[in-house]
């Protein structure tokens, strides 16, 4: 399952608003845990967040989150799971700003992705000065789950960032 995402999701430039979306909300229901966990889960994630459409995880009304908090597929943790609401909220507002989610990350870049270029993988950061600008932007905008480790870790799973070592096959 890990293998598969690196070799055919991990830091390709992903431009699907509803992707990027989903990276976003798996990626901070991974805080504090590892991303392998996350990754069994999926399944059960876009079964509990409609496939992480944007509209629908803005209306979810509270008693629908209720339910997904006794799903036990997922990660229980109330905060993580009204956090989708809430971001999804977000997204829409950025959406109506920008055109679309993803003119508002790329923007950070703009339009460019970052290549790494590691050769070992204690050369590669955790967070950068895109990942602060971004998850300030994204705090600022009532987000919840973007600090900039999280942003950071998104950035790698839409391909803004490209941090396959130079001699992986994927790059």
């Amino acid at each position: 399952m890990l293998e598969a995402y690196h070799d055919g999701e991990w830091c390709k430039p992903s431009h699907d608003d509803r992707f990027q979306f989903e990276m976003l909300c798996l990626e901070g229901a991974s805080v504090g845990l590892s991303w392998r966990t996350i990754m069994h889960k999926r399944e059960a994630y876009r079964r509990a967040f409609h496939g992480f459409d944007i509209d629908a995880c803005a209306t979810m009304d509270d008693e629908e989150l209720e339910q997904v908090l006794l799903d036990p597929g997922i990660v229980r943790n109330r905060a993580k799971i009204l956090s989708v609401r809430t971001n999804a909220q977000v997204v829409r507002d950025i959406q109506s700003e920008f055109g679309s989610f993803d003119a508002y990350l790329w923007g950070f870049t703009a339009g460019q992705s970052i290549d790494g270029r590691w050769q070992t993988t204690d050369q590669m950061p955790t967070k950068s000065d895109v990942s602060r600008a971004m998850s300030a932007n994204m705090k600022k905008r009532g987000m919840r789950f973007v600090g900039p480790v999280i942003t950071y870790s998104f950035m790698q799973a839409i391909g803004i960032v490209n941090d396959h070592l130079v001699d992986c096959t994927y790059r």
